[in-house]
């Protein structure tokens, strides 16, 4: 016989609430996820080079047509507030200072993946194409390789390509960030 234990779901609110309350620290790496507190992995680093060239790259190349936000929150409803490694915002004069984006203010989202490969792919992409974020990069460190998610629909994104050394990606909404697979993986 299984048991089945009772959950509690938490908001955003709640979520905030908490931090302030002292229960988490300034160094607890955790997000929030479908209601659920979750311990983000360590940053190796492989990963933190790679979010730091990333970071780099898209400030060189995508100008004034996103804000680059790097491990920062985004507001994808009332109970997911996760911490992408990088995400291409639309421009706005108060660099967000309002609010987290919402989905319908994020161009990109980019996960880097050194040992959360599975976590990113299983939990994180569906809940962004859920929210209908229009493209996800995955940059697989072990694989050596870009995984490239798009077209949002009925919770799911429609297509996926898989990229390796020697090819190109573009940015959704960003016609100037075309980038070589090469870069990103260093």
């Amino acid at each position: 016989m299984s048991v089945q234990a009772a959950r509690r779901h938490f908001k955003v609110a709640e979520y905030y609430r908490m931090a302030a309350a002292g229960i988490f620290s300034e160094d607890d790496r955790v997000e929030l996820i479908e209601g659920e507190v979750l311990e983000m992995s360590p940053i190796g680093i492989r990963h933190a080079a790679c979010v730091n060239r990333l970071n780099a790259l898209f400030n060189q190349r995508a100008g004034q047509t996103a804000i680059v936000a790097v491990q920062n929150p985004i507001h994808l409803d009332d109970y997911s507030e996760p911490q992408p490694d990088l995400s291409l915002l639309k421009p706005r004069g108060d660099f967000y200072a309002q609010h987290h984006p919402n989905p319908d203010e994020i161009l990109l989202i980019v996960e880097v993946a050194d040992t959360s490969v599975a976590y990113d792919r299983d939990i994180k992409i569906p809940l962004y194409a859920r929210a209908g974020i229009p493209q996800v990069w995955l940059v697989h460190l072990p694989d050596e390789s870009v995984e490239v998610y798009a077209q949002p629909s009925a919770g799911a994104y429609r297509q996926l390509r898989h990229l390796r050394r020697g090819e190109s990606l573009q940015a959704a909404g960003v016609p100037a960030l075309v980038l070589q697979v090469d870069e990103l993986l260093g």
